[in-house]
């Protein structure tokens, strides 16, 4: 199955970069690329890809709001595509608010190209991309600078099992399933299935928005390992 793809950046050399690299690949297939986030948005409406590489800095419309506008459509609109920020090396609070929005993850410009075609299969195919050390890191510092709300969030950790509050917790540490079974001594697929309800439970979209509720809510502090 081959993968559809928009790639959003002001920078024309960077787009072109990416959808050479990207559209080398078997499966994947670059279907447009768009210089901000207002004409991004029209694209993906128009093309319907599966993933959106989506710059966070850009003029009229930056991927922020891009993000939020593709993420939450209004009525009428069905396709909601699988969104992956792309941000320079300095910790933007940007990604912080994207990843509330329901982005699937992020990558920095620089990364090896081995990492970008790795990161584009891992958002199609509806996981998050949470495992890079970086990752962990931007989160963790983005938490940092917000203490953890006790209401709410807190309040719908009750909804989950013991065995899942764990599952969560390791999740916002950046484990990955594998790690996730290993650590708790679970087959993977067990470890699959506690995932899905935990997200289910509190009505989350995907690993990313799992992290950032872990931490609002208070169940993992920034630096904890």
């Amino acid at each position: 199955m081959t993968t559809r793809v928009i790639i959003v950046d002001d920078q024309a050399m960077v787009r072109a970069g990416f959808a050479a690299l990207l559209a080398a690949q078997s499966d994947i297939d670059v279907v447009g690329e768009a210089p901000d986030g207002a004409q991004g948005v029209e694209l993906s409406q128009r093309t319907h890809p599966d993933v959106v590489l989506m710059d966070v800095r850009m003029p009229e419309m930056d991927g922020l709001e891009a993000a939020r506008r593709l993420l939450s459509p209004p009525p009428g609109v069905t396709h909601r595509p699988r969104v992956l920020m792309l941000t320079t090396f300095d910790v933007d609070d940007y990604v912080y608010e994207a990843l509330r929005a329901g982005a699937s993850g992020f990558l920095l410009k620089d990364a090896p190209p081995a990492d970008l075609i790795a990161a584009v299969r891992v958002v199609a195919s509806g996981d998050a991309l949470l495992a890079p050390s970086v990752t962990r890191r931007l989160i963790a510092d983005f938490a940092q600078q917000r203490p953890a709300s006790r209401g709410k969030p807190a309040l719908r950790l009750k909804g989950l099992t013991e065995r899942e509050t764990e599952v969560l917790t390791l999740v916002a540490r950046g484990q990955s399933n594998t790690e996730i079974a290993r650590t708790l001594v679970l087959a993977e697929q067990t470890v699959k299935t506690h995932v899905s309800r935990v997200l289910t439970k509190l009505d989350l979209r995907d690993r990313a928005q799992a992290v950032v509720f872990a931490y609002e809510s208070g169940l993992v502090a920034p630096g904890e390992q």
